[in-house]
């Protein structure tokens, strides 16, 4: 019999590409969840074009490589430094206030990068950025986790997750036409003050999720039945399904690390693609992941969350097998974008498995810590992958990473689906209800 939270959502229901409306008012989603997608859309939708257009603004203003990576790396540095702490402090004085301050000082931090562009201001506020702006993943897990319910939660996930690929998707189409929509509007400046505006709009339309976050009643922590091993647990001990789940998350981190970064420069220098092309290549990706978002909870509904997780994952390295034995341009295109929606797929379940298998009041450092674990492991995963490149050839290192991927799904379902043999995932008895009980202040 398959396990209840497998069945989360299994009831029958309206296909979304068949009537998104009535798609909608099944999952009953609730009035605190709208309000956090509008704060989520406006948050992902203005670093969305604030991050595809920052390099390419420090390359007008004559910063090289180096110092862009830099400025990366140090923003990379912040955000592993600030996930742990962020995690503890959402513990501490809950998410909402958490999540005004990551709101406040992101947009503050990143628009003082566009206006303040000597070196070691750009390094020192990337640092800063990258503190700030770790506060939203951390937020991000437990708040979408407690505004939903066990039948709603994975169809929720699945949606904002698909609409964050779009708001990229528009970002991105906004800056490539805007320098044309103000020269037809009678405006005529250099490249470099265009992408300043726009940066500026960015963190301004990133800033009006504040205004929903300002809304946003989150719901207390449900108290939960503890087992007599749960009560004797000491509060630093980590939950015991932390202990299987994070490292089979950090492997798959880090399959998913090892190639994303390089596959413009795969598609540019392996396959000799044209760079007008790449950029349609991307947003084609970007539109694959939107589609195959909206359809993970039938994929779950179907298998259960943990086989259709490892069912996304064993496809994912079969893509990638593919994709290092093929030399034909078209055909690698074609499955590049394959392993693009087949990765994404993954990403709602494995997010909300961990929010489902832990208590609702350690959500926080859960989420922090699979954040912390992803972003260690994902950067060492991308600087070897660059030096076996180098070394080997893209053909032969992508065959191992596929090999990794199969690897990582076996593992994933050894450790994390063994804990489910013979053990219901229903999550313990509740007291109250998510609309009965008091919100935060």
């Amino acid at each position: 019999m398959e396990p209840p939270l497998a069945q989360a959502g299994a009831g029958k229901g309206t296909p979304i590409w068949k009537s998104p409306g009535a798609w909608l008012q099944e999952k009953n989603l609730s009035r605190g969840f709208w309000i956090f997608f509008t704060a989520a859309f406006f948050f992902d939708f203005g670093f969305a074009i604030y991050v595809f257009l920052f390099n390419l603004y420090l390359l007008d203003l004559h910063f090289n490589e180096r110092m862009m990576g830099l400025i990366g790396g140090a923003m990379t540095l912040g955000s592993v430094v600030g996930t742990l702490p962020a995690g503890l402090l959402g513990r501490k004085f809950g998410i909402r206030p958490l999540m005004i301050v990551c709101f406040i000082a992101s947009t503050v931090l990143c628009a003082l990068r566009v206006v303040i562009v000597w070196e070691n201001a750009q390094l020192i506020l990337a640092f800063l950025s990258g503190l700030a702006m770790c506060q939203w993943g951390v937020c991000f897990l437990p708040a979408l986790a407690r505004l939903t319910t066990e039948e709603n939660r994975a169809s929720a996930f699945s949606l904002i997750f698909s609409v964050s690929i779009g708001t990229a998707t528009l970002g991105g189409i906004v800056c490539g036409y805007l320098q044309q929509w103000l020269k037809m509007a009678g405006f005529v400046l250099q490249p470099v003050e265009v992408k300043k505006i726009i940066l500026l709009s960015a963190c301004g339309i990133a800033a009006m999720g504040l205004a929903a976050v300002l809304r946003l009643k989150m719901p207390a922590p449900l108290q939960e039945e503890q087992t007599p091993q749960e009560s004797q647990r000491k509060n630093w001990m980590p939950h015991p399904f932390l202990l299987r789940y994070l490292p089979a998350m950090a492997l798959w981190a880090a399959v998913i690390a090892a190639f994303t970064p390089f596959a413009n420069v795969y598609l540019s220098k392996n396959l000799h693609v044209p760079m007008s092309h790449i950029g349609l290549i991307f947003s084609l990706a970007q539109v694959v992941q939107f589609c195959v978002g909206l359809l993970t909870p039938v994929l779950f509904r179907r298998l259960g969350m943990i086989p259709g997780i490892v069912v996304t994952q064993v496809a994912t390295a079969v893509s990638l097998g593919c994709l290092a034995a093929t030399h034909n341009p078209q055909v690698a295109v074609g499955l590049y974008l394959g392993f693009s929606g087949l990765q994404w797929m993954s990403a709602p379940g494995l997010y909300n498995l961990l929010m489902s298998r832990v208590p609702d009041e350690e959500r926080s450092t859960a989420a922090s810590g699979a954040l912390f674990c992803n972003a260690v492991v994902a950067s060492g995963a991308t600087a070897g992958a660059g030096i076996l490149f180098v070394r080997f050839g893209y053909p032969h290192v992508l065959m191992g990473i596929a090999a990794m991927a199969f690897v990582v799904a076996m593992l994933f379902w050894l450790l994390v689906g063994s804990m489910d043999r013979g053990v219901p995932m229903q999550p313990k008895t509740k007291v109250g209800s998510l609309r009965e009980i008091e919100v935060e202040g």
